[in-house]
């Protein structure tokens, strides 16, 4: 998922998006074409989207969309099966991984749904911003699935009132975090519409991308607060200390990815792995929710 999630973000910053113009065939082909050969002589009116011409034939761009489309069928495939190796967990106490692991499929179906409007749209901007959060929210539950499908020990060495209001307080800033990206990427791609030459895409930022930026200073902040307490709560080999000290880290790439976007014109490469980066940092910190408020296996010793 999280590699679909980079794919997603190649296609986007690269311009991809329409490299295939129809769904779920490409050019009317379940393989895409190489070459402008290939097609019929009106195929930018036979493929018309929205009632719009599409632009020139790209074989790089065609696929790109493609390899997003063939990744996205293999996650498919992957939380179809899981589906079915998650049966046998209706008949114990844990019947929720089944649910949950259904819960994964029904969304990735809707998923696909929604992938085909952002293309009958012609990449309306909206649908892009939906089509992120719903990876995000599949990417929630499967690791919620698999927390809950393994026997986690955590032992604390002494109780601590503030563990939870504290790891609340990480979820509800990181969420603020993914709204404010999801704004500044919506207003990336409106600039990309009207400028062509990235170096002037900075200067038109308007203030989200500028709070953006602030708050992530919040979330390093806050996120190596937790780690100093983690770190007098739990054994150095504890998951949640292992999993804390993984967010800082990860959290420092992401801000170094930010600062070469905003100071190397937005360089494509560096947008899909700030957004890998950021969708990683939020599945770190979405387990630690997890594991921190789990009744079955969060165990307190004095």
């Amino acid at each position: 998922m999280f590699f679909l999630i980079f794919v997603g973000g190649l296609v986007r910053s690269t311009g991809s998006g329409m490299g295939c113009p129809d769904w779920p065939k490409c050019f009317g082909q379940w393989v895409p074409p190489s070459d402008i050969s290939e097609l019929p002589a009106d195929y930018k009116t036979k493929f018309a989207v929205a009632g719009k011409e599409i632009a020139d034939f790209d074989a790089f761009k065609t696929w790109t969309e493609y390899y997003n489309r063939l990744v996205g069928v293999l996650i498919g495939i992957f939380i179809f099966l899981t589906l079915i190796f998650s049966f046998p967990y209706l008949k114990t106490e844990n019947k929720k991984i089944f649910w949950l692991s259904l819960l994964s499929f029904v969304l990735v179906a809707f998923q696909a749904w929604i992938g085909a409007k952002v293309v009958s749209t012609d990449l309306a901007i909206y649908m892009v911003t939906i089509h992120m959060l719903i990876a995000l929210l599949i990417v929630a539950l499967l690791i919620y699935t698999i927390t809950a499908s393994q026997d986690f020990v955590i032992r604390m060495a002494k109780p601590d009132s503030m563990l939870k209001p504290l790891v609340l307080l990480m979820m509800f800033v990181m969420f603020i975090q993914i709204i404010l990206g999801t704004q500044v990427r919506e207003s990336v791609d409106e600039i990309a519409k009207r400028i062509d030459n990235r170096d002037l895409w900075l200067n038109e930022m308007d203030w989200v991308f500028y709070v953006h930026r602030s708050w992530s200073l919040i979330n390093i902040g806050l996120a190596v607060f937790l780690h100093l307490r983690f770190k007098k709560l739990f054994e150095r080999n504890s998951i949640l200390y292992k999993a804390s000290l993984a967010v800082i880290l990860m959290m420092c790439a992401q801000t170094f990815t930010g600062a070469v976007l905003a100071n190397l014109s937005f360089p494509g490469n560096a947008q899909s792995i700030h957004l890998t980066l950021g969708s990683l940092t939020a599945g770190l910190q979405i387990f630690i929710f997890i594991l921190a408020f789990s009744k079955t296996t969060f165990l307190e010793e004095k």
